[in-house]
């Protein structure tokens, strides 16, 4: 987590869900979280930073009951790192700006689009509909959808 984002505020922001999956790397229920059925078009930014992450065109529904993308808006706005908690051996997505634990990244996902998976926690997510990215200040992420 950045500096300049102390705990206390965090925790004044962000629903207790948020902040466990954010900032404790906590995982919520498959198939009970907001967006995992999503189909909306928009982009998908931290919840803690605004960043943006990820683009409903690259999201599809891999049956796993969290929300999964092909791959980032920008392919720098996430790190990798390896995860070996819980008995197994994963890559962990976390954002670049905040250092939000965001989900994985497994290589189970569709061949045609590079066979990546990234799924990710609703919770650590805001959805910005594609109709108020100018509004929100994410104007230029419009060109996605043209």
């Amino acid at each position: 987590m950045s500096s300049d984002m102390d705990k206390d505020d965090l925790k004044r922001r962000l629903t207790p869900l948020q902040y466990e999956v954010t900032q404790h790397n906590a995982t919520e229920p498959p198939f009970h979280n907001e967006f995992w059925n999503h189909s909306e078009e928009g982009i998908y930014v931290d919840v803690v930073s605004g960043e943006p992450l990820f683009s409903s065109r690259d999201k599809y529904d891999a049956g796993c009951g969290w929300p999964s993308f092909t791959k980032p808006i920008e392919s720098d706005v996430v790190i990798e790192r390896p995860d070996y908690s819980h008995g197994m051996i994963r890559t962990e997505v976390r954002s670049q700006q905040a250092d939000s634990h965001l989900g994985h990244v497994f290589t189970d996902g569709p061949r045609a689009t590079g066979g990546l998976r990234y799924c990710i926690n609703s919770a650590a997510l805001r959805f910005i509909p594609k109709s108020d990215l100018e509004k929100e200040g994410y104007g230029e992420y419009l060109k996605l959808f043209d």
